[in-house]
């Protein structure tokens, strides 16, 4: 429960920070990009969907995060690109894995550090990645992304705050 709000307050500065703090780029892997933030200190690994269904109402993204002054290391966020409706199932597929992820609204995350793990390392074999759900109309969300890059980016990120204590 104490992940919640923390993830929130992050995932909600994503952008706002994305846009103020400068950042350093770690590199392009395909569609996947990693940075390092030295003011927060945090580093990332972020990519748009290569697909969505319909037009997003918000700017989407998948990314999975390294804060180490707060000793978080590999967490799995998503912004899907319309609103989710309360109560509804966010779930992610990846390959063969299926994971029931928690969060409000748009936001979406794992609900522990097992399954940050589990979803990055399925992440690593497998070529795409959609999560789904819908809106409180009934419309469907459905984000997809490719994973070619993600491993790498997700390991320049790691290395990116490695010495960062």
């Amino acid at each position: 429960m104490r992940r919640m709000p923390l993830l929130f307050l992050i995932a909600a500065a994503v952008p706002a920070t994305a846009l103020a703090a400068p950042r350093t780029a770690l590199g392009i892997f395909e569609g996947w990009g990693a940075f390092r933030e030295s003011a927060t200190p945090r580093c990332y690994a972020i990519a748009a969907p290569s697909a969505t269904i319909g037009r997003p109402e918000i700017k989407p993204y998948a990314s999975v995060g390294y804060w180490p002054k707060s000793r978080i290391r590999g967490q799995f966020y998503v912004r899907l690109s319309k609103e989710r409706a309360p109560g509804r199932e966010l779930r992610l597929t990846i390959g063969s894995r299926r994971f029931i992820l928690t969060g409000n609204g748009p936001h979406g995350w794992a609900s522990d550090a097992r399954m940050d793990a589990a979803i990055i390392a399925a992440m690593r074999s497998a070529p795409s990645m959609s999560v789904a759900s819908s809106t409180a109309s009934g419309r469907a969300i459905a984000d997809t992304y490719r994973l070619r890059g993600a491993a790498t980016a997700i390991d320049a990120a790691a290395l990116g705050c490695a010495s960062i204590r």
